[in-house]
């Protein structure tokens, strides 16, 4: 069994929402000063680099993390090759995703280009995209991107539209490495009580 590490690193460096809060790691207590221990803390956004949104990140009615079943976060997972779509629609990934009925959906779309840089603009997906998942009881998306939607919609459709669907979504993955067909997926969010989002260690296993 192979197992692919899809998670993006949380440093210094890594590039978070224009505005948001940046990730930051420092030891507050050293070995040194303890005599027996390093003890760090992290200050960051819970949108940062591989994470996922509750509904409450966009609905102030919507669940929190802590009220989300893990089983969500595990399962069959089918890994899409969508590269080079500006928008992708259901006449794209029908026939790939037809068959696979109940499983995850993790887009790959490579347009996060500068790993150290937050893009000016990524991909989408349609409406018509959505409705095709619902049909097939997907509990799932990931996507290589910080967001499903445009990088400066403000009515979030395709957030809401998932939602409706009972589709909950994972943001920045990173599938550079990963080829299309089928993987187990493990990506457990932080059990933090009243959250609108969560970082994740993202991985994915293959059985081969």
């Amino acid at each position: 069994m192979k197992m692919f590490d899809i998670s993006r690193s949380l440093s210094e460096n890594t590039p978070t929402w224009p505005g948001d809060t940046p990730f930051h790691y420092q030891v507050n207590w050293s070995k040194q000063h303890t005599g027996s221990v390093n003890v760090g803390s992290v200050k960051m956004s819970v949108h940062t680099a591989t994470h996922v949104d509750a509904p409450f990140h966009f609905d102030d009615k919507g669940k929190r993390l802590d009220e989300l079943d893990l089983f969500i976060y595990k399962g069959p997972a089918i890994v899409v090759d969508v590269r080079g779509l500006h928008i992708i629609e259901r006449k794209h990934i029908e026939e790939v995703i037809g068959r696979h009925q109940g499983k995850r959906i993790l887009f790959r779309t490579d347009a996060w280009e500068k790993e150290g840089e937050f893009p000016e603009q990524i991909p989408t997906l349609s409406l018509e995209v959505v409705e095709l998942l619902r049909e097939l009881g997907i509990p799932l998306i990931g996507v290589d991107l910080p967001s499903v939607d445009v990088l400066d919609s403000k009515e979030l459709p395709i957030h809401h539209s998932l939602h409706q669907a009972n589709i909950c979504i994972l943001e920045g993955i990173d599938l550079r490495n990963i080829k299309e067909g089928e993987y187990e997926l493990i990506a457990l969010p932080l059990k933090i009580k009243d959250a609108d989002g969560s970082p994740v260690r993202a991985v994915l296993l293959e059985n081969k």
